[in-house]
Parts: structure tokens; sequence; C-alpha cells
């Protein structure tokens, strides 16, 4: 199996469990798993895009924003949902001061718009990767 279908996997899979949670009862327990299902969540898309973007693409990007910048640009990302991609990139690196409860509190919020984003972006790599095989 090639490397972009086994990020194809993880990050279906990693989606899969940040829904889980976001649909949980909130207290400070799911609240804290769920940013920590967030914070891989989002590695593994980003990755999956940099892969997708090498490989159908031709665009090395070696940063997240770079890569959301580039899928906008090759419209994989509507302005709405870049936007929300350089945000989200901002608040991933505030996990590591979730202990900080304000900053815990705004990113928690904020996940239901991330997984919609991320999970729309993981959708239209799959389709775009799917109708290259095709043709």
């Amino acid at each position: 199996m090639d490397k972009l279908t086994l990020l194809f996997e993880s990050t279906g899979r990693a989606l899969l469990t940040l829904d889980e949670i976001l649909k949980m009862p909130l207290d400070t327990v799911v609240r804290d798993a769920a940013i920590q299902r967030f914070e891989y969540t989002f590695e593994t898309t980003w990755k999956l895009l940099k892969l997708y973007l090498q490989t159908h693409e031709g665009i090395l990007c070696n940063s997240p924003k770079s890569c959301f910048r580039h899928a906008f640009k090759l419209g994989l990302l509507s302005l709405e949902h870049t936007e929300a991609s350089l945000t989200m990139t901002d608040d991933r690196n505030l996990t590591s001061h979730t202990y900080i409860e304000a900053i815990a509190k705004a990113i928690y919020q904020k996940l239901p718009l991330y997984y919609q984003v991320m999970r729309e972006l993981y959708n239209t790599l799959q389709f775009r990767s799917q109708s290259t095989l095709v043709e």
C-alpha cells in the first residue's frame, strides 16, 4: 500500500474519532480528549494535503499554512475554509497551552468548524485522487 493510501486511512480514522468525541456531553475530560484528538487529526490532515499536493500537483510545501494556501489556489478549499484553516493552524500551535482554561475553552468551541473544514478537505482530496486514477 502506498503512503498516500495509508495517510487517507489514518486521516479517515482520525476524523471519525474527532467526530465521535464532539458528540459526547461536555466536561473537562471530554474537552481535553477532544483537543488531543484535534491535534492528531490536524497533523494527519495537513500531512495528507502535503503529500497530495506533491503527488498530484507537483507542489512542495513544508508548513500547514503554505499547504492550505496552495489548496485554496487549486480550488480545494473555499476562501472561508482557507481562513479557518489558517486560524486552525494557529490554534493547533496553542494546544500545548490548554492547561490555561481560557485557551482550552476557546479552542474547544471552534472544534466543530475545524472538524467540518478537515472533513470537507479530506472528501475533496479523496474525490480528486480517485478522479485522477480513472483518467
